[in-house]
């Protein structure tokens, strides 16, 4: 079966500092894949590169078998590929369904009543179609973090991208969230979720890569990862396991 993303040998290089060093994984339709590593490790960079805000110096991403490596961002998420960004980004006085509609439309490529039923939809998902008058700007931070899932949902993502969706949540707000995450899972979306607030994370992914100075340092299940000594070396001091 064809992978639902693959990434295979990427490399990243700013100047003298090597960010990202031959990575390589899969993720399959429905399965959810953690990216886990302590702060410089390339985490976020890998995200930007996969969705195409950010070129790679060597190495190929394949969508669903096709090869993106240098499609723009646009032309990758008309494939299928969405994501959420680590700070939400409200659209000045969009609402919050104006927000989903307008990524339905560029993101996703509908028109008319096509793209407002996958606007709803998206909302309904991010459970937030109860907020969808309210401006976009004077919402919450969970809200803002719906809104972020809702707007790349909108665009009817089969590989998404999370990028450390949880920060900043009290834990009944990442409860509500991990339920939303494990449902889009259930429903064959393939997701990829960068995050530091682990003991979310391991509820809903089934697989851990642990990124470490730009290389992996450990990818498999979440337990036999996180007690890998070379892992608890590199998050050694930093308060996350």
């Amino acid at each position: 079966m064809t992978a639902a993303l693959e990434v295979r040998g990427v490399g990243k290089r700013f100047g003298a500092l090597t960010v990202l060093d031959d990575v390589s994984f899969e993720v399959a339709e429905g399965e959810a894949l953690g990216v886990v590593g302590p702060n410089g490790a390339g985490k976020t960079t890998l995200l930007d590169i996969v969705a195409g805000a950010q070129r790679r110096d060597h190495g190929r991403v394949l969508l669903c078998g096709v090869e993106v490596t240098g499609m723009p961002t646009a032309r990758r998420c008309r494939l299928g590929l969405a994501r959420t960004f680590q700070v939400p980004r409200p659209l000045g006085d969009l609402t919050v369904y104006e927000t989903a509609l307008l990524a339905a439309v560029r993101g996703g490529g509908r028109r008319g009543k096509s793209a407002e039923r996958a606007a709803i939809d998206a909302l309904g998902r991010a459970g937030l179609l109860d907020e969808g008058d309210r401006r976009s700007s004077g919402l919450r931070l969970l809200s803002r973090k719906r809104l972020e899932l809702a707007r790349a949902l909108a665009a009817g993502p089969r590989v998404l991208l999370l990028d450390e969706i949880a920060g900043g949540l009290t834990d009944a707000e990442t409860g509500a969230l991990i339920g939303t995450v494990r449902e889009l899972s259930a429903g064959g979306v393939a997701i990829v979720w960068v995050e530091h607030v682990i003991r979310a994370l391991t509820q809903v992914a089934t697989r851990l890569v642990c990124l470490a100075d730009g290389h992996v340092l450990a990818s498999g299940e979440p337990a036999a990862v996180l007690e890998d000594p070379a892992v608890r070396r590199a998050y050694f001091g930093r308060g996350v396991l």
